[in-house]
């Protein structure tokens, strides 16, 4: 009977060891050193409250980098993303108003072992192309699609035939960081939805409502670009534009997107803070 007993105290404590070695296990390792790279839908343009470094940069304390640092309680977090970026901006330094944004890969450090890159909107001016142009033509064909037509030369769409090279920039981006930061986790983070699946919004998002659906196109597009890279260079692609079905610009009170009015908390066309908010627990996820 005590050989017994003692068996049996002896397989339960192997079965504890065991155990706790596995949960171990399956517990992601804690990162640290945390930095984050991208353009205005990453730096969070007017959202409270504003940083000053440079103060030209739009960049907010309570963007979707500083909610994930909060989140996954690291020890270091360095922001360096700022509005009117693009991939060039990663390595060379970017004249804002008020000041210089230093090249934002100067940010990364060896031990960096966990990198977020929101970058590709602003190549060849595709996000500030789309907003600029779209609305004024709204007028001449409110149920058409204008601006789908103005951008088609030739059976060509000129808009979506610039992200091939968008993404061979933004791959090129992807391996430069690989080589400074060698062990760190990076995720190349997609774009939210701007526009709804179906329905229209003028007041809102004063697009006409044919351009709607290309609206969508051109940024499910874009974010294959994104993703495209992100499997070209080794990186793990974080889909924003599907998780925030139902949160567009034309959601009401439920928007992750600002429409086109200025706000003294969010930028025309960009997130709000709940935009923030959800794209940070998104962001977390892939992380986890």
């Amino acid at each position: 009977m005590r050989a017994r007993r003692g068996l049996i105290v002896a397989v339960l404590a192997v079965c504890t060891v065991l155990a706790s070695a596995l949960t171990a296990s399956a517990q992601p390792a804690r990162l640290s050193r945390y930095v984050a790279l991208g353009d205005s839908y990453t730096a969070g343009p007017l959202i409270p409250l504003q940083r000053v470094d440079p103060l030209g940069c739009l960049r907010s304390t309570s963007n979707y980098p500083a909610q994930l640092a909060l989140r996954l309680l690291v020890s270091s977090y360095t922001d360096v993303s700022c509005s009117g970026a693009d991939t060039g901006d990663m390595t060379a330094p970017q004249s804002v108003p008020l000041g210089t944004n230093p090249p934002q890969l100067d940010a990364l450090r060896p031990d960096t072992d966990l990198v977020t890159l929101g970058i590709g909107g602003n190549d060849y001016s595709v996000f500030g192309t789309l907003v600029g142009t779209c609305p004024g033509l709204r007028a001449s064909d409110p149920t058409g699609n204008p601006c789908q037509r103005q951008f088609t030369v030739d059976g060509v769409d000129t808009i979506k035939a610039k992200l091939p090279q968008t993404r061979a920039n933004i791959t090129a981006v992807l391996a430069e960081i690989h080589r400074r930061s060698p062990q760190a986790k990076v995720l190349a983070v997609g774009y939210p939805r701007i526009a709804p699946p179906s329905g229209t919004c003028p007041d809102v998002l004063p697009f006409a409502d044919g351009d709607y659906a290309w609206l969508n196109s051109v940024e499910e597009a874009l974010n294959a670009a994104v993703s495209g890279a992100a499997a070209d260079g080794g990186a793990s692609y974080v889909d924003t534009f599907t998780p925030s079905l139902g949160h567009d610009a034309c959601a009401g009170a439920a928007a992750w997107i600002n429409g086109k009015d200025l706000k003294l908390t969010a930028a025309p066309y960009h997130p709000n803070f709940a935009g923030m908010t959800g794209l940070a627990a998104i962001v977390e996820r892939a992380v986890r």
